[in-house]
C-alpha cells in the first residue's frame, strides 16, 4: 500500500514519463560549444536583477546558473494566510535570468533530499524535449544540468511541469520565474534607435487557490504535497483566493517599494505563468512597451494599460519625470484592491510644475 507521499510521486513521474514517450532526447554535442568562453552567474531574488551588460561583449557564451528547489510555508498577506509554497531559490517568483541572443544558457537545478516532490523547469525560451521538462525532472536528493541556446530575444517565462494535475498546482504554489533574452546589440525603439535602462526590476504576478475551512478560514498544512486535493478543488473553481506581486500582497510596497529618481530609465519586467494579467503604472506609462515580450518586434509606444498573456513575460521602459509614489497595479482594480495585485515605485527629485499642480486648493462651494 503507498503512503500519500509515494502515491504523489508516483503520479508525478507517471504522468512525466508519458509526456516523452516517443521524443527521446538528443543532447547538444559538446563540440557545439567547445572552446566558448563561460561566465558563473549568481541569481539574486525578485525585484532586484543580477548584474549584467545590455550590449553584448564579444561572441556568444555559455552563462552558467545554479536554482535550488525550496519546498516552504510562506506568509502570503497581512492576515498571516499561509502557502505551502514550491519555489525556484526560496523566492516567488523565481530569479529573473539574462542572457544575450546566442548564448547558451546552462543551468544546473537541486531538489534536496530535504523536499518531499520531484521536480524540474520548462523553459519557454527553449527549443525542444517539452523546453526542457522531459530532461530536468528530478526526485529529492538529485541535481541535473540542461543546457539550451536562446535563439529568440525577448522574455520568457520558466515553470514546473512535472506532468498531468501536477504541473497548474506546482505553478500555482510559486514555481515559476522568468528569462530574458537580450538582442546582442541592446533594446531598440520602434525605429531602431538603441535605448537603455538605469535600473530594472522583475514584478513576477501569482494567483493563489488557499482551501477554507468549514467557519471560512484559510486552512495550513505540515507540508507541500498534503494540501493537494484540497487545493486541486479550489482550482477548478478557477477563483483565486489572492493575486499578487512577488509572493505576497504588499511585497513591494512601504519599504520594499521599488526605488527610482527623476530622470532615470527604468525597464520592469512581468509574468503571469497562469493567468492574463493588465499592468498599468499609476501616473505614468510605458513609453516603450513589448506586450508579447519578444523584442524581434518593434515597441509600442506610450501606453497606459498593457496585457500579459497567461504563460507568457512583457517589459516596459518608462522614464520618471515627476517625484512621488506610483502605484504599479493590475488594473482589473478588484484583484488590485481586494486581492494583492499592487506594487510601489517610490520616485525622489523635483516636482515640475508644468506637468502637474494643483490650481486651487479644496475649499466650500459657495451657496
Amino acid at each position: 500500500m503507498l503512503t500519500r507521499r509515494e502515491a504523489l510521486l508516483a503520479s508525478v513521474l507517471t504522468a512525466a514519463a508519458v509526456a516523452t514517450i516517443g521524443s527521446a532526447p538528443v543532447m547538444a554535442a559538446a563540440k557545439d560549444v567547445a572552446g566558448l568562453p563561460r561566465e558563473k552567474v549568481t541569481l539574486v531574488a525578485p525585484p532586484f536583477v543580477h548584474a549584467h551588460e545590455q550590449v553584448a561583449k564579444g561572441g556568444p557564451k555559455v552563462v552558467e546558473f545554479t536554482m535550488k528547489i525550496e519546498e516552504l510555508p510562506i506568509v502570503i498577506d497581512a492576515d498571516g494566510t499561509q502557502l505551502n509554497a514550491m519555489t525556484y531559490n526560496g523566492s516567488i517568483p523565481g530569479p529573473l535570468m539574462i542572457v544575450h541572443e546566442g548564448d547558451y544558457l546552462e543551468l544546473t537545478l537541486i531538489n534536496p533530499d530535504t523536499n518531499t516532490l520531484a521536480h524540474n523547469i520548462d523553459f519557454h525560451a527553449a527549443t525542444g524535449a517539452l523546453g526542457g521538462g522531459g530532461l530536468t525532472l528530478i526526485n529529492p536528493g538529485e541535481q541535473v544540468t540542461l543546457r539550451f541556446k536562446a535563439t529568440r530575444p525577448g522574455t520568457f517565462v520558466y515553470h514546473c511541469a512535472p506532468g498531468g494535475a501536477m504541473i497548474p498546482w506546482h505553478v500555482v504554489s510559486g514555481m515559476s520565474g522568468a528569462v530574458m533574452v537580450l538582442p546582442r546589440d541592446g533594446l531598440k525603439d520602434e525605429k531602431g534607435k538603441p535605448v537603455r535602462y538605469d535600473r530594472i526590476y522583475y514584478i513576477g504576478e501569482n494567483d493563489f487557490y488557499i482551501p477554507r475551512d468549514e467557519q471560512g478560514k484559510f486552512k495550513k498544512y505540515d507540508s507541500a504535497g498534503d494540501n493537494y486535493d484540497d487545493t486541486v478543488k479550489v482550482m477548478r473553481g478557477l477563483i483565486p483566493t489572492h493575486v499578487v506581486f512577488n509572493g505576497r500582497a504588499g511585497s513591494l510596497t512601504g519599504e520594499n517599494a521599488m526605488r527610482a529618481k527623476v530622470g532615470e530609465t527604468v525597464l520592469i519586467v512581468h509574468s503571469q505563468a497562469n493567468r492574463d494579467t493588465r499592468p498599468h503604472l499609476i501616473g505614468g506609462h510605458g513609453d516603450f512597451v513589448w506586450e508579447g515580450g519578444k523584442f524581434a518586434n518593434p515597441p509600442a509606444k506610450d501606453m497606459e494599460t498593457w496585457f500579459i498573456r497567461g504563460g507568457s513575460a512583457g517589459a516596459a521602459l518608462y522614464t520618471f519625470r515627476q517625484p512621488g509614489i506610483y502605484a504599479y497595479v493590475n488594473h482589473n482594480l478588484i484583484e488590485a484592491v481586494e486581492l494583492g495585485a499592487t506594487a510601489h515605485f517610490m520616485v525622489d527629485g523635483s516636482w515640475d510644475d508644468d506637468l502637474m499642480m494643483q490650481v486651487e486648493p479644496p475649499k466650500a462651494i459657495a451657496s
